[in-house]
């Protein structure tokens, strides 16, 4: 399966330039630019993500997958329920950016319960600023994480970072892995 998602990578959600046209979130320009969603948000697409991220998982204690919304949600969900379908209970979880204004003023929205180890997951990892966020928020609520899972890392720092503060860190793809097949 992995064969398969790094082909429908290839095919949908990578853009290569000789020059740095693509402006990323950092407001730095890149030559290429990788989205996600075109894979995350398509059926064929979350079925593979889902089993291949429950394939890392299924032998470990968690309870709760999750990540800052919007990259994290269809990969959570999809791993959800895939472990659902593999017998296992898993549940989706989504961090919000900032905490709710209205109602309980939540920032994770899901069945969670204080204590539970959860994964937090995100399409792609640059400095991994996104995903520390949803790891802080997690911690807040009282939620024990056990590691970050991306798709996608574009080795600019995010590995480093996440480790830095003691959390594990697994990439399915390093974006040198995809840009080699690109230029090979």
């Amino acid at each position: 399966m992995r064969e398969k998602l790094k082909k429908l990578i290839l095919e949908r959600a990578l853009k290569v330039a000789d020059k740095p046209i693509f402006k990323l979130s950092s407001g730095k320009l890149s030559t290429y630019y990788i989205d996600l969603r075109t894979i995350t948000l398509d059926p064929e697409g979350g079925y593979i993500i889902g089993n291949l991220i429950y394939e890392k998982i299924k032998n470990t204690e968690v309870s709760a997958i999750g990540g800052l919304t919007l990259g994290a949600d269809p990969i959570a969900y999809a791993t959800s329920l895939t472990a659902y379908l593999n017998k296992r209970y898993i549940k989706p979880f989504v961090v919000r950016k900032e905490p709710k204004k209205y109602g309980t003023g939540k920032q994770i929205e899901g069945n969670l319960s204080e204590g539970e180890k959860v994964f937090i997951v995100d399409d792609v990892i640059t400095t991994g600023g996104s995903a520390l966020k949803a790891v802080r928020v997690a911690k807040e609520n009282n939620l024990d994480v056990l590691g970050i899972i991306a798709i996608v890392d574009r080795e600019e720092g995010g590995e480093e970072n996440i480790r830095k503060e003691g959390i594990e860190f697994y990439p399915i793809f390093k974006i040198s892995e995809l840009l080699n097949s690109v230029k090979g």
